[in-house]
Order: C-alpha cells, then sequence, then structure tokens
C-alpha cells in the first residue's frame, strides 16, 4: 500500500494581531484538562451530558485509551517527510490524544468524515488523514494483540472450553459474518452481491472462549460461501499441513471411548466441512441422545464466536457499511483495526466491553449454508468426543 501523503509545506508568515471582538484560539491543554477542552469542541454549542462523559463517547475506559496512545506515540510524534499538523478550526494543532480521540470517534460512531470534520471545524480530508494514520500505526504497534495462542495460553483456551461445554482438546470457535457495502461502492462487479442480494464483504473469524479474536480472514466478496472462503485461508493451509492443531489428549474415565486419542480441533457449523482439526455438528432429524447431546454443548460453545461478532458490529458503527462508500480495498484494514482494538480492550480488561448492548445474531437474514463434505477420519473423531459428552449427562467436568 502506498503511504499516505501529506500536504506540502507552507511558508509561515508573520501572524497579525486579531479583530476588535475576535477571542484568541484556546491554549494547548495539558495532560490534566485535555478532555474537557476535547468534549467542549465535540458538543459544539450543543451541551449533553453523553458529550461530557469520556466513557459515553468512546465506549471505552480512560485507561484503555491512555494505553493505546503510549502504544501509538512513536509514529505521531516522528517527524517523517509527510508529516503534517492537522488543526482544529480555531487553527489550534491538534495533539496525539486529540487525534487518536478524532479516529476512535470515526470507527466508534460511524459517522461520516463531513459530519465528525464539521464538529471540529475541520476538512473531511483531514479526518480520512488522521482516521489512516491511526489505523496504520495500529497494525504496526498492537500487532500482539491478536496472534494463535502459544502453547500456554492454548492450554488456557482448552481448559476453558471444556469446563464451559465438556469439549475436550477444544481450541476455538469459528464463524464468518457480512459487512454490508452500499451498492454504489462497486457498480461494475456483481460479485460483491451476496446470497440476500446485498453487497457485502465477508469476515472470518476464529475466537476464544472470552470472544478474543484469534485469527482472522477479511476482503472476500459477499458471493462465496463459507467452505469456500476457510479453503482459500492461510489458516486452513496451515492445518492441513500440520503445522497448526496437531496437538493430542487422551480421552480420561471409564467405559467406552476412554483412552482413546482427539488431536486439537476448532468448532465451526455446518456451513463448514467437518474436517479432523474442525468439528461440525450432527446434521439431520431424529438424532440419537448421545448426538444431540453433542450437538447442544457444540451449540453452545460457538456462542463465544456468535457473540464476538455481534458486539464487533455494534461496538464499532463505522462496520455498518451501508451509511458509507467503503473503499474495498481498504475495508479490510478498518474491519483489523476494529478487531485490534477489539482485542486490546479485553487484555486491558475494560469493564466498558461490556456494557455493549448486543445478542449473538450478527448476521441478521442470513439462511444457514450446508456442506456435505465429511472427512472419514473426522467422523470417526466426532463419534469419541459423542461418546465422551455423552458419559458426562447434564453435568460438566470438574
Amino acid at each position: 500500500m502506498a503511504p499516505l501523503r501529506g500536504a506540502k509545506r507552507r511558508k509561515r508568515h508573520p501572524e497579525k494581531a486579531l479583530p476588535a471582538g475576535v477571542t484568541a484560539p484556546m491554549p494547548p491543554p495539558d495532560a490534566a484538562d485535555w478532555w474537557d477542552s476535547f468534549s467542549r469542541r465535540l458538543a459544539a454549542g450543543h451541551y449533553s451530558k453523553e458529550s461530557q462523559n469520556f466513557e459515553s463517547v468512546f465506549r471505552m475506559s480512560r485507561k484503555t485509551f491512555d494505553y493505546i496512545c503510549a502504544l501509538i506515540s512513536g509514529d505521531f510524534s516522528r517527524k517523517t517527510q509527510g508529516f503534517r499538523n492537522f488543526r482544529f478550526g480555531d487553527k489550534m494543532i491538534l495533539g496525539l490524544e486529540d487525534q487518536v480521540a478524532v479516529a476512535l470517534l470515526r470507527l466508534t460512531t460511524g459517522e461520516s468524515l463531513l459530519s465528525i470534520g464539521n464538529r471540529f471545524g475541520m476538512n473531511h480530508s483531514a479526518i480520512s488523514n488522521i482516521t489512516w494514520k491511526f489505523i496504520e500505526s495500529l497494525e504496526d504497534r498492537a500487532i500482539s494483540h491478536l496472534k494463535w495462542p502459544d502453547p500456554e495460553e492454548m492450554a488456557t483456551i482448552k481448559a476453558k472450553f471444556e469446563k464451559l461445554q465438556g469439549l475436550p482438546n477444544c481450541c476455538g470457535a469459528i464463524d464468518t459474518t457480512h459487512i454490508l457495502m452500499c451498492s454504489s461502492a462497486q457498480p461494475n462487479s456483481n460479485v460483491w452481491l451476496d446470497g440476500e442480494n446485498r453487497n457485502s464483504m465477508v469476515l472470518q473469524a476464529i475466537v476464544d472462549p472470552d470472544m478474543r479474536f484469534r485469527d482472522i480472514v477479511s476482503g472476500w466478496p459477499g458471493s462465496l460461501d463459507d467452505s469456500c472462503i476457510l479453503r482459500t485461508s492461510g489458516f486452513y493451509k496451515v492445518c492441513e499441513k500440520g503445522a497448526r492443531l496437531e496437538g493430542q489428549m487422551e480421552l480420561p474415565g471409564d467405559g467406552e471411548g476412554a483412552g482413546s486419542v482427539v488431536r486439537e480441533y476448532i468448532i465451526g457449523d455446518t456451513s463448514y466441512p467437518l474436517l479432523p482439526w474442525l468439528m461440525t455438528p450432527y446434521q439431520g432429524r431424529d438424532l440419537s441422545p448421545a448426538k444431540a447431546e453433542f450437538n447442544r454443548r457444540h451449540t453452545a460453545a460457538r456462542m463465544a464466536v456468535h457473540g464476538a461478532m455481534a458486539r464487533l458490529k455494534e461496538r464499532w458503527q463505522v462496520l455498518k457499511g451501508e451509511l458509507w462508500r467503503p473503499d474495498k480495498h481498504r475495508l479490510p484494514r478498518i474491519i483489523y483495526a476494529c478487531c485490534l482494538l477489539t482485542n486490546i480492550m479485553i487484555d486491558r480488561e475494560d469493564s466498558e466491553r461490556n456494557r455493549t448492548s448486543a445478542g449473538h445474531n450478527h448476521d441478521d437474514g442470513y439462511m444457514q449454508q450446508f456442506s456435505d463434505v465429511a472427512n472419514e477420519g473426522a467422523v470417526a473423531q466426532r463419534d469419541m468426543i459423542c461418546q465422551y459428552v455423552s458419559r458426562l449427562g447434564s453435568k460438566l467436568p470438574e
């Protein structure tokens, strides 16, 4: 991606005295009253209690905000060839906190560049440049917040899945969701038209029990089905090579299935193929009690990825792309940035993340997909897990 180009430097002219009756610009705020100054600009003469409350505006704690500022501060203070100062309408230069706040406002509210610019007396192009500067910095500085778990983390993840739903050696839950785009965004192609006759881009994500994103793929058009997107992903390729999800576990207990070896796996719905490292539910009617119990636990465990997707869309309103004209080349990076920010809030134990009121229906209006692909070895493994959870009955492991 070509770097963003900054405006050419202009010669500075001596400042002239202000005409009578014109108020001088506000002095630059210090750290203590930064929010007081920014909130007054944000209100733009329309006072409301919500605009005065930091957590209500950004839906994150000041602690997390300060962490993000510290994380990317080097990129925002470094004077490169394309460096430029951004200024409010009253000519005051935006500091680090101001720029981070403007970018977060864009991602949180989904308001147009023009609307946000009007709030601060700024050109919409300046808002765009600030937002992209923020996203580019996040991509470089926050990458450690979205990664596949190391062995120690994976042990914790597997223990949580088993404690919550009794599924042994489960390493994550996978699903896809559609990020809508306005129809005018891609006027010359129908490839973005999905099965529900909407223009969309697909996000595939694997999450852990804490709804933390562990692997994501985005950028594929809405016309592709879940199975196709999976097979084109890097995650699929490393798993097929045996470089991921290769760990094994011996099932404990007595009776049928005890002592059997089960490899690591993730879980997905019926839109995915049944593979040795991807367990899907049983399909069909009149299932045996054991298979029905497996499906019940499988569905309950998948609520982690359903909830993560729903919260992502609700938390970051910019992803509701019908409200604006997204660039198909930039939208994947916006999605990635929103996933990074979500994980940062989880890692920082931000209490504000739990205030996002979202259910588990993240793809309203889309029909359930089905795959009839089933690996023979995967069928045997699923049956072993089914036998194991059936012995638990309605109880969960200690």
